[in-house]
């Protein structure tokens, strides 16, 4: 506590001329010679302006016809909001189904799969202009969920065949009609003619088809896919009077299927 009083007292006791400056000490504003320039500042006359006339604050700034900033509505003018909106042309309705834009027609599906089911009609030609693959698609769905609940885990086997008989009969129709052959146009055909096996394996999952019954029903299906198949591809390609030599090659392959449906 001592030393904190004796240095408290010192402090309180500094000379003027070694602490805080005094009051009467001069100082020196005087510019040091090296910066070697002199500070010119500008001077403003108050004087020269209207000091004796009166603020007006309701006069604008700018003129009234010209506006400070980008006015939209001076621009674009003003919307009329009782006045009914009018469109030239609305763009969803504008638009096509979206089974059309996907490239599916379900008219054609159906007309195709009566085809198959009554192989004794004769279809229109302008169905096979549209190469549908969403048929076949189904329809080989279809046929191995069937054998699936058979016991059966065929799709490989499924997918196999009818990738190898598309491939086969595309090269086969190809020497056989005058006309272009599109690999499209075959898948259709041979996918949506799969519809009779489809039917035989679900009847497979309600009874046995290994039977003298059975055989006799699997060889009536294969006849039915042939027929069906050659009709189909000889009203497509304008192949008058080789329906039958068409007919074999489609039983062959038919026949396949029907086997993985027996056993």
């Amino acid at each position: 506590m001592a030393n904190f009083d004796n240095d408290q007292q010192n402090y309180w006791n500094v000379p003027p001329n070694q602490g805080a400056p005094s009051p009467n000490q001069d100082f020196n504003f005087e510019m040091p010679d090296q910066f070697g320039q002199e500070l010119n500042f500008q001077t403003f006359d108050a004087s020269s302006q209207q000091s004796n006339a009166p603020l007006n604050y309701t006069q604008p700034i700018y003129p009234v016809n010209q506006a400070p900033f980008f006015d939209p509505m001076q621009a674009y003018g003003q919307p009329d909001i009782n006045q009914p909106k009018s469109y030239e042309g609305n763009e969803f309705e504008d638009e096509p189904p979206l089974l059309e834009e996907l490239g599916i027609n379900p008219q054609h599906i159906l007309m195709k799969t009566l085809s198959v089911l009554n192989p004794f009609r004769t279809p229109e030609k302008e169905i096979f202009d549209d190469t549908d693959l969403a048929g076949p698609l189904v329809f080989c769905m279809a046929f191995g969920g069937f054998l699936l609940l058979s016991g059966k885990v065929t799709f490989s086997y499924i997918y196999g065949i009818g990738v190898l008989g598309c491939i086969a009969f595309y090269c086969l129709l190809t020497l056989m009609a005058a006309t272009n052959v599109t690999l499209g146009a075959v898948i259709s055909v041979l996918g949506y003619c799969l519809l009779p096996m489809v039917i035989l394996s679900g009847i497979n999952v309600l009874i046995t088809i290994q039977g003298l019954i059975g055989t006799a029903l699997s060889c009536f299906c294969i006849i039915w896919c042939a027929i069906s198949a050659s009709k189909l591809f000889v009203t497509a390609l304008s192949m008058d009077h080789q329906q039958v030599l068409v007919a074999y090659p489609c039983a062959l392959l038919y026949g396949v299927f029907a086997l993985i449906t027996i056993f």
